[in-house]
């Protein structure tokens, strides 16, 4: 199972991820280095993960404000050999096109996430995840057993592209181990899906657990920003 390393990104800042609270989280303080700054955190994490995969959760963009584009291009060009995803608050097929045409050269090391929580309606659920089928990824989102999903996306997995994240938003940054059963839902909903897990990594256990529920990959930051898993190097 891959470890795909998370960045929430605020205000151009890294930021530690509980619950989903969006409005209390604060500046990370991370055993990786004392900067809370993108560009530092990120090589660092990614080697702790031995990853190549970068997830960007922008959460001005989430919240309704602009995408923080040239923080993606500053590290872009500071890792050229690592792929970017990027959940980018994308509402349509239309901006996901848009972010595509403004990445340019970069635009094959950026997959767009297409967020349940974000999708307004099932019609514009349908016509964005088909129109993007091969390049993104959906992320079916729910906090404290309610579906965030005014579009439909859960009920509807003839829609879903070849990758899906379980995003359980509650169990971020919250000790609370993954969420395994509805990992499990959804795999039965497709299972010939390759599913991502986010959320709940506490240490090696509960990663040999989500690696033995059927997951492909899975989403971590707090574990790896507190030297609870991951690969450890010499003074870090």
């Amino acid at each position: 199972m891959q470890l795909i390393p998370v960045i929430d990104l605020m205000a151009g800042q890294v930021v530690r991820g509980v619950r989903g609270e969006r409005s209390a989280y604060r500046p990370i303080r991370s055993s990786l280095c004392e900067s809370s700054a993108p560009l530092d955190l990120a090589p660092r994490l990614l080697a702790r993960a031995a990853s190549d995969t970068l997830y960007i959760a922008d959460l001005d963009a989430l919240m309704g404000g602009a995408l923080q584009f040239d923080i993606l291009a500053a590290l872009l060009e500071r890792l050229p050999a690592v792929q970017l995803w990027v959940d980018g608050g994308f509402r349509d097929g239309e901006s996901i096109e848009a972010f595509r045409q403004r990445l340019g050269r970069h635009g094959d090391r950026v997959t767009p996430i297409v967020a349940s929580e974000s999708l307004p309606d099932a019609p514009t659920a349908r016509r964005c995840l088909e129109a993007h089928r091969a390049h993104c990824i959906l992320s079916l989102d729910r906090r404290q057993g309610s579906l965030l999903d005014a579009a439909d996306c859960h009920a509807h997995p003839e829609w879903w592209p070849d990758r899906v994240i379980v995003m359980t938003l509650d169990r971020v940054g919250a000790d609370a181990g993954p969420d395994l059963d509805t990992l499990r839902n959804v795999q039965a909903l497709r299972p010939d899906v390759q599913l991502i897990g986010a959320g709940g990594i506490r240490d090696e256990t509960d990663l040999e657990r989500a690696a033995a529920s059927g997951a492909n990959a899975w989403l971590v930051a707090s574990a790896l920003h507190d030297g609870r898993i991951g690969v450890q190097h010499p003074g870090g």
